[in-house]
């Protein structure tokens, strides 16, 4: 058994001596896994560093075994990112997600192409912050999870569109929230116009993605979000200082 395939790393953990076991994100195949026999080397070890996208050759005897995997770079995004700490963190809270969400050697073509847009759109300017919302909810899409963004469950309105079921995903126009406005999730305006977002319609986005990955991912299998998705969010919108306690008298 073999395939030729292109592919994000996800991530890596030791085997024995110098060998790593890498789960791949890939075009063709999905979430896979293998062998790569002295990945850890000093050689190696840059080239399985998760969010770099690599050119992969899977081999085994039978199909349901781990099989070796071999790889020679494509573009090396983890390095390129490496000195850019908001950059970094969205590339790994991208990956941590694919890694932690999708089901084993199961292909998303779609979902492929929102990872590689994202890689290639992180750089200095901001815009990538976008794109990695998108990503997210390509992802909840792909899960089966998908938002209904394009108009008012209560009134069919496609105009006006500014919140969000927390149950049902679906959107809700400003004129139809009423009452129950301070209970929805924002539904940032870049979402349905394509503007460029500034940072509170970032977190925003993120706070909306976030709570359905929660409940309808992580929650249902009682495990916790990727530590790497809640750092991107800590970097965009870091919690408040703790109040000083008073010293006691």
């Amino acid at each position: 058994m073999e395939w030729h395939d292109e592919g994000f790393v996800l991530s890596r953990r030791r085997h024995g001596e110098g060998s790593l076991v890498v789960n791949a994100f890939t075009f063709e195949h999905g979430r896979h896994a293998g062998l790569v026999q002295g990945g850890g080397s000093r050689a190696q070890a840059h080239l399985w560093q998760p969010g770099n996208r690599l050119d992969l050759v899977w081999h085994a005897r039978t199909a349901e075994h781990l099989g070796s995997l071999k790889g020679e770079p494509i573009r090396l995004h983890a390095a390129d990112v490496l000195e850019a700490p908001l950059e970094l963190a969205g590339l790994m809270a991208a990956m941590a997600l694919l890694d932690a969400a999708m089901a084993e050697r199961d292909p998303h073509p779609v979902l492929y192409a929102a990872t590689l847009r994202l890689a290639d759109a992180l750089g200095e300017d901001e815009a990538w912050l976008a794109d990695y919302v998108r990503f997210e909810l390509v992802l909840l899409a792909e899960a089966g999870f998908g938002l209904a963004l394009d108009r008012c469950a209560v009134s069919g309105a496609t105009e006006g569109l500014a919140y969000v079921s927390p149950r049902t995903g679906a959107a809700v126009a400003s004129t139809a929230a009423g009452d129950w406005a301070p209970r929805l999730l924002k539904l940032p305006r870049f979402l349905l116009d394509g503007s460029r977002p500034d940072r509170a319609e970032i977190v925003d986005g993120l706070r909306l993605t976030g709570h359905f990955l929660d409940q309808r991912l992580f929650d249902a299998v009682n495990r916790p979000p990727p530590q790497a998705r809640l750092r991107l969010l800590d970097l965009l919108d870091p919690p408040a200082p703790e109040a000083p306690t008073r010293p006691a008298d």
